[in-house]
C-alpha cells in the first residue's frame, strides 16, 4: 500500500481534491497596482489588502522624495519682531506701567568708566565698558515682556541713517552680531535683530522681575565704538531708546537718553555741564538787558580831554624785542650794530634840541625884522 502511494504520479488526481496543484496556482489572480485603493477611497476591512494596511497607512501612486528629510530648523530669533518704523519716536512715554530708568551716581572723577548727567540727560561711558541701567515699573508686566535697546542719531539731518560700528572695530570682532553698536552683557538670552525694511539694529533682553527686597531690575549695556570713530558715528551725537514691549511687539513704555562714548567720561561730563551753565547764564543776562536797557550817560564837556596823537614810530621805539643768536661772533657783530643805532638816535635827539634853542621867535605884531641889505621905512 505504501509502495503504491509513493509511486503515484503528480498528474494523477488526489483524493478529496478537484484540480491539480498547477491548475490551482494558475487560478490565483494577482491584483495590479492600479487597483490598490488610496486614502480617499473607502474600502472594506475584509479585502485582500487588509493585512498590508494594518497601521492605517495608505499607499500612494508616486514616491515622496522628502519622506526621509528632517524638518527645517526654526530660527533662534523667532517670536519677537522688531519695530519697523522709519524714524523711531524719541519722546518719553512711561505708559500705564510707569516705566522709568535710573542711573548709578559715579561723579566726575577721571577714573570712572561710566557716569550720567541729570542736567543734560546724557550718559558718558568708555568703549566696551559695562554701563548699568536700572529699570523700574509700577505694576506687574505681562508674561514674557522684553526690554529693547535701539540707537539712533540725534540730529534730524542724520535721523534716517542707521547707527553702525566703524569698519576698524567691526573687522576686529569675530562675533555674529559684530556690526551692532549696543550689546547686552551678562545675559545669554539676549537677541539681536536687524529690521528687513529699515536695516536698524536692536537688541532685546527678557524683563526679569525685581528680586526679593528690591524694586528695580538692572540691565547691563555696553557700547562697542567711540563717538569720534571715522566711518561710524564720526562725532555725531546719538540717542539710545529703551522700550518696554510685550512678546508680540506692543510698546508698553519708552525712555530716551543721549550717549557719548569717549576716553574720559568724567572730564567730558564736567566740561559740558560747565558750558551748558555758562550758556544759560549768558542767555538770562541778555534777556534782562533787552527788557530793561540802561540809559546812556550824557557827555560832559568839561571832562572831555583831547588826547595827543602819538606817532607809530614813537610807539615802536618804546617796544623792546629779544633776539636769540647762535655763536659769539654773530652776537658781537649784532651788538655793535645795535650800539651804533642807539648812538645815532641820541645824536639826532641832541641836534633837534640845539636847533630849537637857536631859533628866533617871530613877533606876532609890531615891526618886521630887517634882512641884510634892506632899509627901514624911516630911512
Amino acid at each position: 500500500m505504501k509502495e503504491d502511494q509513493d509511486g503515484m504520479s503528480l498528474s494523477q488526481s488526489l483524493p478529496l481534491s478537484q484540480d491539480s496543484f498547477r491548475e490551482l496556482w494558475e487560478t490565483v489572480v494577482t491584483p495590479s497596482i492600479s487597483t490598490i485603493p488610496t486614502v480617499n477611497e473607502s474600502w472594506r476591512a475584509d479585502g485582500p489588502m487588509d493585512m498590508l494596511l494594518m497601521n492605517e497607512q495608505a499607499l500612494t501612486d508616486g514616491f515622496d522624495e522628502n519622506l526621509f528629510e528632517l524638518p527645517p530648523e526654526m530660527p533662534a530669533n523667532d517670536g519677537i519682531t522688531p519695530p519697523a518704523f522709519t524714524v523711531p519716536v524719541t519722546t518719553d512715554y512711561p505708559g500705564e506701567y510707569g516705566f522709568q530708568l535710573r542711573f548709578q551716581k559715579s561723579g566726575t572723577a577721571k577714573s570712572v568708566t561710566s557716569t550720567y548727567s541729570e542736567l543734560l540727560n546724557k550718559l558718558y561711558c568708555q568703549i566696551s565698558k559695562t554701563s548699568p541701567i536700572e529699570v523700574l515699573v509700577g505694576k506687574e508686566l505681562p508674561l514674557g515682556s522684553v526690554v529693547r535697546a535701539t540707537a539712533v542719531y540725534k540730529k534730524s539731518e542724520h535721523a534716517a541713517e542707521v547707527v553702525r560700528r566703524c569698519p576698524h572695530h567691526q573687522n576686529g570682532d569675530s562675533t555674529e552680531h559684530r556690526s551692532h553698536l549696543i550689546r547686552v552683557e551678562g545675559s545669554l538670552r539676549a537677541q539681536y535683530f536687524e529690521d528687513q525694511h529699515t536695516q536698524r539694529h536692536s537688541v532685546t533682553v527678557p524683563y526679569e522681575p525685581p528680586q526679593l527686597g528690591s524694586e528695580i531690575t538692572t540691565i547691563l549695556l555696553s557700547y562697542m565704538c567711540n563717538s569720534s570713530c571715522m566711518g561710524g558715528m564720526n562725532r555725531r551725537p546719538i540717542l539710545t531708546i529703551l522700550t518696554l514691549e510685550t512678546p508680540e511687539g506692543l510698546v508698553l513704555g519708552r525712555r530716551c537718553f543721549e550717549v557719548r562714548v569717549c576716553a574720559c567720561p568724567g572730564r567730558d561730563r564736567k566740561t559740558e555741564e560747565e558750558n551748558s551753565a555758562k550758556n544759560q547764564n549768558g542767555a538770562k543776562q541778555t534777556k534782562k538787558r533787552k527788557s530793561t536797557p540802561a540809559p546812556a550817560p550824557a557827555p560832559d564837556s568839561t571832562s572831555v580831554k583831547r588826547s595827543k596823537p602819538t606817532s607809530s614810530a614813537d610807539e615802536e621805539d618804546k617796544d623792546v624785542f629779544v633776539l636769540h643768536v647762535r655763536g659769539r661772533e654773530r652776537y658781537e657783530m649784532l651788538k655793535k650794530i645795535n650800539d651804533g643805532l642807539e648812538l645815532l638816535d641820541k645824536e639826532s635827539k641832541t641836534k633837534t634840541k640845539v636847533s630849537v634853542k637857536h631859533e628866533f621867535a617871530v613877533p606876532s605884531s609890531g615891526k618886521r625884522l630887517l634882512q641884510r641889505g634892506e632899509r627901514s621905512d624911516s630911512d
